[in-house]
């Protein structure tokens, strides 16, 4: 299991005074609700504008980690890889990845306001509105280098059956990286997800390059749980084409 020094600190040149750990854990909790896909948009474009903030209150460090593990594995010219990165939010992904050498991003998000603000960070090439898990992916199937969905797959976000969509968006031997929580809360889903990404292994679809444990993935929000949850990064490789043409 992999443990990770602090990689985000508190700071008040980086939070807002008004912001405080009791505040950005209820934000965390209302994320992680079951709500309709309606609510669920309503209250990203509303946490948007202190997203970030939060992100560093919480100590998230799954997009730093995913792009760490990203970069050890990816063997192509980074500068030259189109990536594709799903429930892209303010964009903190894309932000990680361009310090390793990567510097074209797609960036998809059921929230507008929030892909506005990726928008800003003048690192997507484009932005697109999309409801993960409702609708269709808006991109050209079998494009993307690298195909990324960082903190989105847990219960109550994004359902395991996007796994397939992220397969399809990426090219013959692109590198799909997935992340998801493994505190007790989000056991169940881990589950699922782990038995759809297995499924699709055995279907010849893709292949698994490598699973990482992390030990301190973000701040603790519940009372039974320790300092910090754990949480994973999944790491897989897409097959040749004639293996992928059965999901088209």
């Amino acid at each position: 299991m992999l443990e990770v020094k602090s990689l985000t600190r508190v700071s008040s040149k980086m939070t807002s005074e008004t912001r405080t750990f009791d505040i950005a854990k209820d934000a965390l909790f209302s994320a992680h609700k079951n709500i309709s896909p309606a609510d669920k948009v309503d209250f990203y474009n509303k946490w948007a504008e202190n997203y970030d903030n939060d992100a560093v209150i919480l100590d998230s460090r799954a997009p730093s980690i995913a792009a760490d593990i990203v970069s050890t594995y990816f063997i192509s010219d980074r500068g030259a890889a189109l990536v594709l990165d799903l429930a892209c939010g303010t964009g903190l992904v894309a932000k990680q990845m361009k310090k390793h050498g990567f510097g074209h991003f797609v960036g998809l998000d059921g929230s507008k306001v929030m892909l506005e603000l990726a928008k800003n960070t003048g690192l997507y090439e484009d932005v697109r509105q999309c409801m993960l898990g409702e609708d269709e992916l808006p991109v050209q199937w079998g494009s993307f280098d690298v195909v990324l969905i960082v903190a989105a797959l847990s219960i109550g976000n994004v359902p395991v059956c996007i796994a397939k969509n992220l397969c399809k968006a990426a090219k013959p031997g692109g590198l799909v990286c997935m992340t998801t929580r493994t505190n007790r809360d989000n056991a169940q889903y881990k589950v699922s997800l782990e038995q759809q990404l297995k499924l699709m292994e055995e279907e010849g679809l893709w292949s698994c390059v490598n699973v990482t444990e992390v030990k301190e993935w973000e701040r603790a929000v519940e009372e039974h749980e320790e300092e910090y949850i754990s949480g994973c990064v999944y790491l897989y490789r897409v097959s040749d084409v004639e293996s992928c043409s059965s999901l088209l």
